[in-house]
């Protein structure tokens, strides 16, 4: 049986471990009947014991018709229009994965329905020309020719190129997931799944939910209703795992029509017809490996996303268009080439950035936020270093490069502190910013550098106390070493696909102590092995990554409470149960 502690009620709602500061997920306490089973227990947690069997059992049944959205039916109608009478269209997407994906499912659409249908892609360079519509762009396409500018993750804030394009006689089509601001761009249809007065049920779609429900309306009103022929049909279902990729990437909640799309495109992606994600899966060298969500996050999208931080991202959409097996190889080693550089980027950008806080002081407890900027940074990269310096200092950090006595960058923040609201209140430093809670963009002139600094970490230090400089650590429950069996670790790997808003499943075991001598392992001892038992005499392997330097801390007879991940392992034909140690709080020493 597992702990009394499981019911949620009694356990403590902070706990402080070697590295982190330990919470119960669930955001109240919830009554869990202490007989139920684990994953009964990790799905109350969650709150999802009303909803269990469909989020256990996701169909695209569960999806919402397309006609839903706002301004759907509007687009479809334009679009399908000018493809029959061959008016030049062009999509205009982001730079990053979503937007990537969500052109590539419109081009093989607005392509399967209407071959001859002069259809391009625009893909903006990162660098040169910055997030979301511009109005160079737009009179260039119109220059060009084009009559029907589709934008997919993003253009819901485009005031100004809205106008741009309707004074040049180019039909704009928005679609986009992004907030929409208190004015709406006068475009000739809006497709968002929570514009103002819509009713739309899910409005977490990600860019590429958006277009791919726009593709689905494509499909049934080419085909005069529900019912489509075969081909479509299987159009459909081979874009899922192009959807399945952006929203991982995205870091969209995997819940409702995210989770749906998700756990359908990671079942058809190893078949997939699409020769470059074939090419992007043979380059990550997974081999026979099953393509989850963690691969996805840690190989495919830094792989998709490289080419728009290191050069130009209309090399990932011809990757994923392409039919050509040669040229999805070339483009797929490319992009591989173009990762390698980007960690080496980062991990420079770092490692300097590190130093420079620390010699600036902005790593001690007096001073709860870095603001940095380097002439030497890259735009592209340096958002990714701030994630690593907040993992490490567990504080906003705010990284930028210095060019043309101008800063600009990115920011990224901490669980409590609304990164957006902190530059909107030092906005009078700023020239430009945009973004959410947790991560943000921004510009402004180097002479304002000092003053935003300032302005930056007071801000942070009023709402950030000393003892609040620690990351933050959620677990689901309480469980036994005697309850991790294959059965419920398997179970509870059916909470997959995980991401956003649906963690891998975290447990916490008390009181159990290290059976033997935690053994080095990996790259210079980097990882540790760690054999533990609880009451029975049961023992687990737990696996702790970059905790070599700990083994001493941990010594054999100790009492610990432990956070872990359950998962199971397969070697040589056999499967075991054994857990990714995330964090420890000694509780103290025993004879063994």
């Amino acid at each position: 049986m597992p702990p009394a502690s499981v019911s949620g009620t009694d356990a403590p709602a902070l706990q402080r471990g070697i590295l982190r500061r330990w919470s119960l997920r669930a955001p109240v306490r919830v009554e869990i009947d202490a007989n139920a089973t684990l994953v009964q227990r990790v799905l109350a947690a969650r709150g999802l014991t009303g909803d269990a069997e469909r989020f256990l059992h996701p169909s695209l049944t569960h999806l919402h018709p397309p006609s839903d959205i706002p301004g759907i039916d509007t687009a479809a109608e334009r679009v399908l229009a000018a493809a029959r009478a061959r008016e030049p269209i062009a999509i205009y997407g982001d730079y990053d994965v979503d937007g990537v994906a969500a052109t590539t499912i419109l081009y093989r659409t607005i392509r399967a329905l209407e071959p001859d249908a002069p259809v391009r892609t625009y893909i903006p360079h990162r660098v040169d020309e910055g997030y979301g519509l511009n109005d160079d762009a737009i009179r260039q396409l119109a220059d060009e020719g084009v009559r029907v500018i589709i934008t997919v993750d993003c253009g819901i804030t485009a005031i100004e190129p809205a106008r741009v394009a309707r004074s040049r006689g180019v039909d704009l089509i928005i679609t986009d997931h992004h907030n929409p601001g208190d004015t709406l761009p006068e475009a000739f249809a809006l497709v968002h799944p929570r514009l103002p007065g819509g009713a739309y049920p899910f409005g977490d779609l990600c860019g590429a939910g958006v277009a791919y429900k726009l593709a689905w309306r494509l499909t049934t009103m080419h085909a005069g209703g529900e019912r489509l022929p075969q081909p479509l049909r299987d159009l459909l279902l081979d874009l899922l795992p192009i959807g399945a990729l952006a929203a991982i990437a995205d870091v969209v909640p995997l819940l409702g029509e995210n989770r749906v799309i998700t756990h359908a495109g990671l079942r058809r992606i190893r078949s997939s017809p699409f020769v470059g994600l074939r090419a992007l899966i043979d380059a990550s060298g997974f081999g026979d490996d099953k393509v989850d969500s963690e691969r996805v996050a840690f190989s495919l999208a830094p792989r998709l996303n490289a080419c728009g931080r290191m050069g130009h991202a209309r090399e990932a959409v011809e990757l994923l268009t392409t039919d050509d097996p040669a040229v999805a190889e070339r483009i797929a080693d490319r992009l591989t080439r173009q990762n390698k550089e980007r960690q080496d980027v980062e991990r420079r950008i770092t490692a300097q950035a590190e130093e420079l806080a620390h010699t600036r002081g902005m790593t001690r407890t007096d001073t709860r936020a870095i603001v940095l900027s380097h002439p030497d940074w890259h735009t592209g990269v340096v958002g990714i270093a701030c994630a690593r310096l907040v993992e490490r200092f567990a504080r906003p950090v705010i990284l930028m490069r210095t060019e043309s006595g101008a800063c600009h960058g990115s920011g990224r923040s901490v669980r409590g502190f609304s990164l957006h609201g902190a530059l909107r209140e030092c906005g009078s430093h700023l020239e430009s910013f945009g973004g959410h809670e947790m991560a943000a963009g921004l510009r402004l002139r180097e002479s304002a550098l000092d003053a935003f600094t300032a302005a930056f970490v007071e801000h942070a230090n009023r709402r950030i106390a000393p003892d609040d400089l620690v990351l933050d650590l959620d677990y689901d429950c309480d469980a036994s070493i005697d309850e991790l069996q294959l059965g419920a670790v398997r179970e509870l790997e059916r909470l997959a696909p995980f991401g956003h808003d649906n963690p891998p499943v975290a447990l916490r075991l008390i009181a159990i102590r290290v059976a033997r001598e935690p053994r080095r392992m990996g790259d210079r001892g980097r990882h540790l092995s760690l054999s533990v038992r609880g009451a029975e005499p049961k023992e687990i392997r737990l696996v702790a990554w970059n905790w070599g330097d700990k083994a001493d801390r941990l010594r054999p007879g100790m009492t610990i409470d432990a956070v872990v991940r359950p998962k199971l392992n397969h070697w040589n034909g056999t499967t075991s149960v054994e857990a990714e140690l995330l964090d420890v709080c000694v509780k103290r020493s025993g004879a063994g």
